[in-house]
């Protein structure tokens, strides 16, 4: 196995294994003005994707209606962080789809998310104002500390390619004009 295939497994696992001990994500999405919109969903994973059912009384939702393009932002807490300024996080580009009510899909999405947060999310699927919407990765990136970000390109969300990020931080001095 080469070097580059051994990294993409070992950062492939973190990544999936991070997500996974994380239950809500920050959510960024754009606004009909074309401002962006900060918000955050408890969510769920899917193939590939991740799976949020949100009121369309949120922004968030209206949003992501109007313009699918959405940014994720999974971090560690801050109480349990070794260092504030390098919490490790993932962030992902994000297409999202709203899933047709009462499809094969819906209900395949509700049960994950059901399997993952509890009953609360059946009695939420229930009301009017509640969509499904599946959010699919375009590429990201997983810090795990400083001098340790990765790029994860590709539509996975450990990443089909990983790249380490060579190029950090300098000290002022010793950037040339």
């Amino acid at each position: 196995m080469s070097k580059q295939e051994i990294l993409n497994t070992r950062i492939n696992e973190e990544v999936s294994d991070f997500i996974a001990s994380r239950k809500s994500l920050m959510l960024s999405s754009i606004q009909p003005d074309g401002t962006p919109y900060a918000s955050y969903a408890p969510f769920a994973i899917g193939d590939d994707c991740l799976y949020v059912l949100l009121s369309e009384i949120a922004l968030h939702a209206v949003n992501l209606q109007h313009n699918p393009a959405a940014s994720v932002l999974i971090i560690e807490d801050e109480d349990s962080a070794g260092e504030l300024f390098a919490r490790k996080r993932v962030n992902y580009s994000m297409q999202a789809a709203l899933i047709e009510l009462e499809s094969e899909a819906w209900y395949q999405g509700i049960d994950i998310l059901e399997a993952r947060h509890g009953e609360r999310i059946r009695n939420l699927s229930q009301l009017a104002d509640f969509r499904l919407f599946r959010l699919s990765p375009e590429g990201g990136r997983f810090v795990k500390g400083f001098g340790r970000a990765f790029t994860l390109a590709g539509n996975s969300l450990a990443g089909e390619e990983v790249s380490h990020m060579r190029d950090g931080h300098k000290k002022r001095d010793d950037i040339k004009a």
